[in-house]
C-alpha cells in the first residue's frame, strides 16, 4: 500500500471524543497528510468510537460496511482505523469481525502515525495499551482553533457505576499536570480560543490525587489574558467541593452552567447503580450551587429502565425533575454493556416500558428547557459568536447559560457581543446585539 495522503476523522459520543478526534487530526496533519470532509475520498478513515450504549457500538460496524461499499463503488480501498472506547473494549473482535487496518485505544492514539505507517507496510497495527505515562506530551502543539475549544484535564474513572464501561475503556482516574494544562490553555488562546471547556470523565475529580482541586485550576486559568470564558464537564456529585461551588460565585469567567448527572431519582436505584450519592445529597448540592450563583443553569443525565426499576421508582425520577427545573438534560434508555455488573442483574425492564418512560421523561425535560429559555427573554448577556447562520447576516453563538442564540449582526466569529434576548424557542434564542470588539 502506498503512503496515504488524505484522512478523515469521524468522532462519536462525548465531548472527550471530540477533543481526541481533533488531536488525532492534528497528529496526521503533522505527518503532511491533508484532511478531507468526504470519507469516501480519504486514504485513511479514523472512526473514533463510543462504547457507552449498544447502538453506538453497532453503528461503528454499520459505518465500516457502508464506507467499504461506497468507496468500493468509486474504485477505492481506504485504510480504516477504529479508535476510541470500542477499540479498547473490543480490539481483537473488531479485527476478526470487521477486518480493519488499525485498532487504537483512547490512551494510545498518540501512536497513530506509527500505526498508519505499519498498516501501509502490511504489518498488523493494534495498540490498546493503557500506559501510566501521559500521552499528551507526545501530541503536537495546537495551531488554529475556533473561538470555543475543548481541553482535556482529567481522564478515567474510579467510581465503577454498575452500568458503565468507562473504568474499563479509559482506565483509572488520572489528572494532567497543572503546568501542562495551563500551557495548553495559553496555546489555545494564542490559537484563537476565547472560551475553553475543561473535559474529563469526572472533571471535578481533577487534582485530588495531588491534594488540589478543580477550583484552583479554574482560578489560575482565569488569569490568562484573552481567555474570556471557562466551562467544565462532566462532573460527579461526590467531587462537587465547596471550593468549586465558591468558584462559581467568585470567578467571573466561569460560566453560570453546571452539568451534574444524577441518573435516577430513586435511592434504591441509585444504590443499585453504585452512584454513591442519594437523591437528597444531590439536591442539597444543587441548593449550595444556587446559593453561590443564583442564575446558574443546571443540566443532568438520566437513565430509564435500569434493571429492577419500578413504576414508583420512575415516578421518583419525574418528581426530582420537577423539583430541579433543568435548563437542559440528556436522557437514555438503559443499555446493558458486556462486562459490567448491571448486565448480569435480574429484573430487565421490557422495551415498551422503557420507551414509554423515556418519552414521559423527555417531555418533562423539554417542558423545563422551554420554560428556562422563555425566562431568559428580556435578559442582557454577553454572547461569544461562534459561526455563521443560515440567513444573510445571521450569526450564531452561545449564551453564558449554553443556549444557542441567533442574531443579525456584522460581528465576526470570535467577537463578544452584548445581546438583549428578545425571543425564545424550545432549542434556541433570538437576540439583538451591540458589538464589543475582540481582544
Amino acid at each position: 500500500m502506498t503512503a496515504p495522503k488524505t484522512f478523515h476523522v469521524k468522532s462519536f459520543g462525548c465531548q472527550m471524543n471530540v477533543y481526541d478526534g481533533e488531536r488525532m487530526a492534528e497528529l496526521l496533519g503533522d505527518q503532511g497528510m491533508t484532511a478531507t470532509d468526504d470519507a469516501n475520498q480519504a486514504d485513511v478513515v479514523v472512526l473514533n468510537t463510543c462504547h457507552i450504549r449498544e447502538k453506538a457500538t453497532e453503528k461503528v460496524y454499520s459505518d465500516i460496511g457502508r464506507l467499504r461499499k461506497h468507496a468500493g463503488a468509486l474504485g477505492r480501498s481506504p485504510m480504516i482505523a477504529v479508535a476510541g472506547c470500542v477499540a479498547q473494549a473490543e480490539g481483537a473482535e473488531i479485527v476478526a469481525r470487521a477486518k480493519v487496518d488499525i485498532v487504537v485505544g483512547p490512551q494510545a492514539y498518540h501512536n497513530l502515525p506509527d500505526l498508519v505507517a505499519k498498516a501501509a507496510a502490511g504489518v498488523p497495527a493494534l495498540d490498546t495499551d493503557m500506559p501510566a505515562a501521559s500521552k499528551f506530551a507526545a501530541l503536537p502543539a495546537r495551531r488554529r482553533v475556533g473561538p470555543s475549544a475543548f481541553l482535556t484535564v482529567q481522564e478515567g474513572c474510579d467510581k465503577f457505576c454498575t452500568y458503565c464501561v468507562v473504568p474499563y475503556t479509559r482506565g483509572a482516574e488520572i489528572s494532567r499536570p497543572f503546568d501542562a494544562i495551563v500551557d495548553e490553555a495559553k496555546a489555545l488562546v494564542d490559537a484563537g480560543a476565547r472560551e475553553i471547556t475543561l473535559l474529563g470523565q469526572n472533571v471535578n475529580a481533577w487534582g485530588k490525587d495531588e491534594g488540589q482541586g478543580l477550583d484552583s485550576l479554574i482560578r489560575a486559568l482565569d488569569r490568562i489574558v484573552g481567555l474570556e470564558r471557562i466551562r467544565y464537564t462532566t462532573s460527579h456529585p461526590n467531587d462537587m467541593t465547596q471550593g468549586l461551588i465558591d468558584a462559581h460565585r467568585d470567578v467571573e469567567s466561569l460560566m453560570p452552567f453546571l452539568h451534574l448527572p444524577v441518573q435516577a431519582g430513586s435511592d434504591r436505584v441509585l444504590r443499585a447503580m453504585n452512584r454513591s450519592h442519594s437523591r437528597d445529597s444531590y439536591l442539597r448540592i444543587l441548593d449550595r450551587v444556587r446559593a453561590a450563583r443564583p442564575d446558574i443553569a443546571l443540566s443532568g443525565d438520566f437513565i430509564v429502565g435500569f434493571p429492577g426499576e419500578t413504576d414508583a421508582e420512575f415516578a421518583e425520577t419525574l418528581n426530582l425533575v420537577d423539583a430541579v427545573g433543568y435548563a437542559q438534560a440528556f436522557s437514555f434508555k438503559y443499555s446493558p454493556r458486556p462486562g459490567t455488573p448491571a448486565a448480569e442483574m435480574d429484573g430487565a425492564v421490557p422495551a415498551e416500558v422503557m420507551d414509554d418512560r423515556l418519552q414521559r421523561l423527555q417531555a418533562a425535560l423539554n417542558r423545563d428547557q422551554a420554560a428556562f429559555n422563555a425566562a431568559t427573554v428580556g435578559r442582557a448577556c454577553a454572547l461569544l459568536v461562534e459561526r455563521k447562520g443560515k440567513l444573510p447576516g445571521q450569526m450564531l453563538g452561545k449564551s453564558p447559560w449554553l443556549q444557542s442564540v441567533h442574531l443579525i449582526t456584522d460581528a465576526a466569529i470570535g467577537d463578544i457581543v452584548d445581546v438583549d434576548i428578545v425571543s425564545a424557542g424550545p432549542n434556541s434564542l433570538g437576540g439583538m446585539a451591540r458589538v464589543r470588539a475582540a481582544a
